[in-house]
């Protein structure tokens, strides 16, 4: 138990470590809107390149200072044997990308990429608790007021529940020997 919580206190510091505005502090020039758009955009992209095509939810954004977070939950069951193809998948399509790998945790409980855009955004996946989850920060932006996202979720929005619930949607694929 101990080493699950060291290793998800790990994973959580190289998160942070590794994201957009973690490192230099320069400002792009955008605002935290446009940021938060560009981020949707990257992970619509991102979730789209996924086959068989999965169910995600709207996590919460939050913005810092000078940057803006955006979040997907994966509402379809990825079993433990089909995360590694999960993990596969998303790691192929962002290095097609042109995206930098960062970082990746192989843990058996919480496996994780990281990444970066020629643009600076951050981007990672990564499995907690048996939930994957996309993360899209930003770098350095002009403080501005920030909508939610405009991208409907493919399946219920959940809105004004929090926090979401577990995975609930099976797939034939992804959900391949969870009980």
């Amino acid at each position: 138990m101990m080493f699950r919580l060291a290793v998800r206190t790990m994973t959580l510091i190289l998160a942070v470590s590794l994201s957009g505005c973690a490192g230099n502090g320069k400002r792009i020039d955008m605002d935290m809107q446009a940021a938060a758009d560009h981020a949707d955009e990257i992970m619509d992209a991102t979730l789209s390149s996924i086959e068989p095509a999965i169910q995600w939810a709207h996590g919460p954004t939050t913005t810092g200072s000078c940057d803006v977070t955006r979040r997907r939950s994966v509402m379809t069951i990825v079993s433990d044997e089909r995360r590694g193809s999960f993990l596969g998948v998303v790691e192929r399509d962002w290095k097609e990308r042109g995206y930098r790998i960062k970082g990746i945790n192989n843990d058996q409980y919480s496996p994780a990429i990281y990444a970066q855009t020629s643009g600076g955004f951050g981007v990672s996946l990564i499995f907690g608790s048996g939930q994957a989850f996309f993360e899209v920060d930003s770098p350095c932006v002009e403080e501005s007021e920030v909508a939610e996202s405009t991208t409907p979720p493919n399946g219920p929005a959940y809105e004004g529940v929090y926090p979401l619930p577990r995975p609930n949607v099976h797939s034939d694929f992804w959900s391949a020997g969870a009980s």
